[in-house]
Parts: structure tokens; C-alpha cells; sequence
């Protein structure tokens, strides 16, 4: 009963510190709270930078060329073929371009694709249209639940339209969490922008990713993978915790969402909802 109420609580406060969901009019990536998520900021703004310095450089190429050698300034037009020079820049400069933007490119594939030890294991199902999670562990230790959107007429204050769910994710604070990913039906994708992570969910197939998140809070996702009529609708909603918050929803959560052989029913997490 004391874990029961340590769980509400906890996980009902109110006053977090971030929250990970889009905003109207938005132009930029939401605040990165992984180092994963924070590596593609940085590699998306240098490569913004550098694709930007390209297209000017160009643009000036061919208000040079407009100038300079239009039928009026060269009346009388070059039959040069070729040159050497020139010719060798123009295969130099782009092989040094590639080889640039390649380095951080590999090792950000590394860091995505190549999980760390993980800490916490969460299989991740998509359904036409909702996410059903698994914790798995030991006999008596492993649960399952599902997660539907809100809908917007029974959403509570804080609640985001179209991003709540009516049972979260719950992980720790900077633990390696892996993410096992996979699809009862039709292909899917589990999608958090705040953590860097977007893998297919794939009928008969499982995926993997990783995160590890470094700041508590709400954070919001939604499946990225056009899947039928209600798409829109697959919200995906993971609270960060505190080591001691996350164990003690542990405990209450192995006993709202026993493990049984049937198809577990989808049921409101009082807990996690609260504000």
C-alpha cells in the first residue's frame, strides 16, 4: 500500500522539468535531452550552414557566368574544351565535402545503431491504432498494457490534444533504456523527437533502439510511419522519473497490469495521468 501511494504521488507532481512535445508554428527541432538527439542537432545545423555556403556559391557561379560572358560583354565566345585545373578542384573540393559531412555521419550512425548495456528493456507494439508496451522480467515481475490517445473532450489540464495517452511509458533518468520494437499488423514506426529515436515497427519482425535520457519530464512522439485511416491518432507519451519514482511505479504497475496469457484490456493508468 505505501509503494501504491508513493507512485501516485510521485508521478503526480505537476511541475517537472521539461517537456518534450511540438508547439504551433514550430521551425525548429524540439530540446534535445539525449546525446543522440542532440549529436543530429548539431550535425543538421552544420549541415544547414554548409549546404547554405554551397547553394551561394553557386548562385554566384552562374551570376558570373550570366554577366561576364553573355553575348554582349563576349561577343566573340571562347573554344576552349577543357582545363586541367579547374578540372581538378571541381573533383577535389566535393571528395573533401563528402569526407567532411561522412566522419560525424558514421560515428552518428554508431551512435544510434550500436546500443549501450541496456539498463531497462521495453518491447513496444504497434496496433492499428495504438502501442501496447512491455516490461519484461522475471516470473511474476513482467507486465503489459496498452496505450490509446485521450480523446479530446476527456483530456485533463496539461494534457497535449492529439499527444496523451491514457497509460505512459515510464523509464528512470539517465539509465540506458532499450526500446524492442515491433507490429501486430501493419508496418508502424515508434518516433520521440526529443530523444533522437525513429525505427519501422514491422510485422514479424523486431527492431531495436536505444536512448538515455538526462532530464526528467513529459515527453511526447507519435508513430512516423503512414499506417492507415486513424494514424494520426498513435500518440506515444514517456515519463522520466527518478530512480526511486520509477521503482516505486514498478511495484504498482505489476499490479495494475498483470502479466495473463489474454490480450491484456486497456486500462487508465490513475497515477500517471494525475497532474
Amino acid at each position: 500500500m505505501f509503494a501504491l501511494t508513493l507512485a501516485s504521488a510521485a508521478l503526480a507532481q505537476p511541475a517537472l522539468a521539461g517537456t518534450g512535445q511540438p508547439s504551433p508554428w514550430q521551425m525548429t527541432f524540439q530540446t534535445p535531452v539525449t546525446e543522440v538527439a542532440r549529436y543530429i542537432d548539431w550535425f543538421h545545423n552544420g549541415l544547414l550552414w554548409l549546404i547554405g555556403a554551397v547553394v551561394l556559391f553557386v548562385l554566384a557561379l552562374l551570376i558570373y557566368v550570366m554577366v561576364r560572358f553573355n553575348e554582349k560583354a563576349n561577343p566573340t565566345p571562347s573554344k576552349t574544351t577543357h582545363n586541367t585545373l579547374i578540372e581538378v578542384v571541381w573533383t577535389v573540393v566535393p571528395v573533401l565535402i563528402l569526407i567532411v559531412i561522412a566522419v560525424p555521419s558514421f560515428r552518428l550512425l554508431k551512435l544510434q545503431l550500436v546500443p549501450p548495456q541496456a539498463d531497462v528493456v521495453i518491447k513496444a507494439t504497434g496496433h492499428a491504432w495504438y502501442w501496447s508496451y512491455e516490461y519484461p522480467g522475471n516470473e511474476g515481475e513482467s507486465f503489459t498494457f496498452d496505450a490509446n490517445m485521450v480523446p479530446e473532450d476527456q483530456l485533463k489540464p496539461g494534457q497535449p490534444r492529439l499527444l496523451a495517452t491514457d497509460n505512459e511509458v515510464v523509464v528512470p533518468v539517465n539509465k540506458n533504456v532499450l526500446v524492442q520494437v515491433t507490429s501486430a499488423d501493419v508496418i508502424h514506426a515508434f518516433a520521440m523527437p526529443s530523444f533522437g529515436i525513429k525505427v519501422d515497427a514491422v510485422p514479424g519482425r523486431l527492431n531495436e533502439t536505444w536512448f538515455r535520457a538526462e532530464q526528467e519530464g513529459m515527453y511526447y512522439g507519435q508513430c512516423s510511419e503512414l499506417c492507415g485511416q486513424n494514424h494520426a491518432f498513435m500518440p506515444i507519451a514517456i515519463r522520466v522519473v527518478s530512480e526511486e519514482q520509477y521503482a516505486a511505479w514498478l511495484v504498482e504497475a505489476r499490479q495494475r497490469f498483470a502479466a495473463t496469457d489474454a490480450r491484456p484490456v486497456t486500462v487508465a493508468s490513475r497515477a500517471l495521468a494525475a497532474e
